[in-house]
């Protein structure tokens, strides 16, 4: 295969944690075979990398909703770093459901694996959508890395003089069309060369046995055509094509971007800022800053946080740990004061942790 794999995704996402020590996450994936392989996958190379997938969360394509309370599941969840893995049909709606539920930014940062129409939200969202991360495959122009221009170019005008009006233009192209483009080009190149080394055969290069429906059909000499694909090197125009026998991806030429939803004149955009290659982990784009949830150059922690919310303490009266005390305020009138070790205990903690608590003294006829 010449686009990027699930594990290639999970390599790059596994390493995009460890840049920002983030350690767990909880997934969101679509219940079909993509979504059930991607959490598998995902869920392997994190424990390879000492990380968790903390939990996860099924979108039932059936239904188009969610399997539970999202926000159930997700305020619950000890991780704030949420990733969805999803086709690009789904991921609008699962965000528009965590929008909905308030457990987008800034509480929460996502990190999804192909790309929304911005536009298709309300503008009232664009706070909460800020600082989320795309990461998803592209080719290596995109990232710097080289190319084959010159069979671009050839492909671009053959398409151009056989399908003038689907041909969407060099820069509307997407990206799987070119990953497609190697794939061909690549079996293209391996049976020239194979068919070449077999003219004094007496039989032809391609010929099949079996019957004439297509999964019962073999290649006689399907061994040698795989040993000349996985020979096979080439600069193609997602980059460079190569393979090995031990695996079915490819060898070098796997590249995938990160983009940051950023604020920008006319509301948010996507801007690139992080680039990933086999060969390299993570680098940041070009003069490019990412702006994390809550519109803030500070990365996120992944575990929750108590910083302004309000914590319902219940605590019970007990010499020298919580003792009830008549003050006289500020104001000349009589109040009851809690001290002790139990409240001195909350002072410091509240002046560490930014919560706000409420205590709530336990009568003392209660069990």
């Amino acid at each position: 295969r010449t686009v990027a794999s699930d594990n290639a995704a999970a390599v790059a996402i596994a390493e995009l944690f460890i840049r920002f020590n983030w350690t767990s996450c909880i997934v969101i994936y679509q219940n079909d075979a993509f979504g059930s392989g991607g959490v598998k996958v995902i869920s392997e190379v994190f424990n390879n990398n000492g990380l968790v997938v903390s939990g996860t969360i099924i979108f039932d394509i059936a239904t188009l909703r969610i399997r539970g309370n999202l926000k159930t599941y997700l305020a619950s969840s000890s991780t704030r770093i949420v990733l969805l893995w999803a086709d690009p049909i789904y991921t609008p709606l699962i965000l528009q459901n965590a929008l909905d539920s308030d457990v987008v930014g800034p509480q929460f940062t996502w990190i999804l694996s192909s790309s929304v129409p911005l536009e298709s939200f309300n503008q009232t969202f664009n706070d909460k959508l800020i600082g989320m991360l795309i990461i998803e495959p592209v080719i290596g122009s995109v990232v710097n890395a080289p190319i084959n221009i010159t069979l671009l170019n050839t492909a671009y005008s053959i398409r151009q003089q056989y399908e003038p009006e689907s041909f969407p233009g060099p820069t509307n192209v997407n990206y799987y069309a070119y990953f497609a483009f190697d794939a061909t080009w690549m079996l293209i190149q391996s049976l020239q060369e194979f068919c070449s080394t077999s003219i004094n055969s007496s039989t032809s290069c391609i010929s099949f046995i079996g019957s004439s429906y297509c999964f019962d059909r073999r290649l006689i000499n399907c061994n040698s055509l795989f040993d000349q694909i996985t020979n096979t090197i080439f600069l193609g125009v997602s980059g460079t094509i190569q393979f090995s026998a031990n695996t079915t991806d490819r060898t070098n030429g796997t590249y995938y971007l990160a983009q940051n939803v950023q604020p920008s004149g006319n509301g948010i955009n996507y801007v690139s800022v992080l680039e990933w290659s086999q060969s390299n982990e993570w680098e940041i784009s070009t003069e490019s800053v990412i702006i994390w949830p809550g519109n803030t150059l500070i990365p996120p922690i992944d575990h929750a946080i108590l910083s302004g919310v309000t914590l319902r303490i219940g605590v019970i009266e007990s010499s020298r740990f919580t003792m009830i005390q008549d003050v006289i305020d500020t104001y000349g009138k009589n109040k009851t004061e809690l001290t002790g070790f139990v409240p001195d205990l909350i002072n410091i903690l509240q002046s560490q942790m930014g919560f706000t608590p409420q205590i709530i003294l336990t009568p003392s006829n209660q069990t």
